[in-house]
């Protein structure tokens, strides 16, 4: 299962709706959505700034993982942002790939 980072900010209806309900409700619904794509809820943070809440969460594949996305921004309560997350170890594995690549202009 891959790990992805997903960043949301409200729009002005989810933050109403962020406050009748409160923020375990809100974790509580986005768990319940991963479980039911056959992931998992790693973390869930809410912040202030330029994010308004963090999730780090284990999504089957990048299909699952673009089907959530694409279900939450449609919804219009928030807008989220999704990365795929790579541990050290796929970096080391990735590092002794070897790419044939020929830079612009060379």
């Amino acid at each position: 299962m891959a790990k992805y980072l997903i960043r949301a900010n409200y729009s002005l209806n989810g933050t109403k709706g962020l406050i009748k309900k409160g923020g375990s409700a809100r974790r509580a619904a986005v768990e319940q959505m991963l479980t039911g794509m056959g992931g998992k809820l790693e973390s869930f943070y809410f912040a202030f700034g330029d994010t308004d809440v963090f999730i780090v969460a284990d999504i089957p594949d990048a299909k699952s993982a673009a089907a959530v996305s694409l279900t939450v921004n449609a919804a219009g309560g928030a807008q989220v942002t999704t990365t795929p997350l790579m541990t050290p170890e796929e970096v080391d594995e990735a590092c002794k790939k070897s790419v044939r690549y020929r830079a612009p202009g060379a």
